[in-house]
């Protein structure tokens, strides 16, 4: 079961400066958290989010996991653990479980709360791909493959179904008329040839005229 937690505007600690460090704190900024990251030393790509104000950093050796965060003032919404040391990952998930914080240890799933799935993203579309921590490697192939198969007019597609949406609410009460019409624009084939074209507002146009027809038939004697 993959659930998709929101982490917009929560406080978020990283222990580990190197490469893991760093893709997990790109994942938990692209969902809108606030971030520190802890370690003795950082990879250039963590400096220079620190020094474009997106995340803060602190300089630290972490000798004991349990003194670490009983330190840390105030306690994170969600500690992320991605060093090599598996006994300093050990003392950290347990401080950070009974301070009732979730925990997540980037190369332990038995002791993290969740797994962080490998995720496609292509425009506004997020797809999560998980083998349930067996296959990270995996799980990274997949996700390339599932970005290929997403197109443009896809996305353009997404775009439409929201524009039309927000006009449809505010003109048909009915939900399933609604769902009815959007699944109606979704498979005309002048609209996909439209978007195939990127022509955006054509489409658009073209979807209110469906939305218009779709009226009139239903209202007629």
């Amino acid at each position: 079961m993959i659930i998709d937690f929101k982490f917009d505007g929560k406080y978020v600690v990283i222990v580990g400066g190197g490469t893991e460090a760093y893709r997990k704190t790109l994942s938990f900024l692209d969902a809108g958290s606030k971030i520190l990251v802890a370690s003795r030393t950082f990879t250039s790509g963590i400096k220079k989010l620190n020094q474009e104000k997106k995340i803060n950093l602190l300089k630290a050796s972490i000798k004991n996991g349990e003194t670490f965060f009983n330190q840390l003032n105030p306690k994170p919404d969600l500690l992320a653990v991605a060093t090599n040391d598996q006994k300093l990952n050990v003392q950290l998930s347990k401080s950070a479980r009974s301070a009732r914080c979730m925990v997540y240890v980037a190369d332990n799933p038995s002791i993290s709360d969740f797994i962080l799935p490998a995720v496609a993203k292509i425009g506004e579309v997020r797809i999560a791909m998980s083998t349930g921590g067996k296959s990270p490697a995996m799980a990274k192939l997949l996700r390339q493959r599932v970005e290929r198969l997403i197109t443009q007019e896809d996305l353009l597609q997404i775009e439409l179904q929201n524009y039309m949406r927000t006009i449809l609410k505010q003109q048909i009460s009915d939900q399933k008329v609604r769902k009815k019409i959007l699944y109606k624009i979704l498979k005309d084939e002048h609209v996909k040839k439209l978007l195939k074209a990127g022509k955006l507002d054509e489409a658009q146009r073209a979807a209110r005229k469906i939305m218009e027809s779709f009226q009139v038939t239903k209202e007629a004697p």
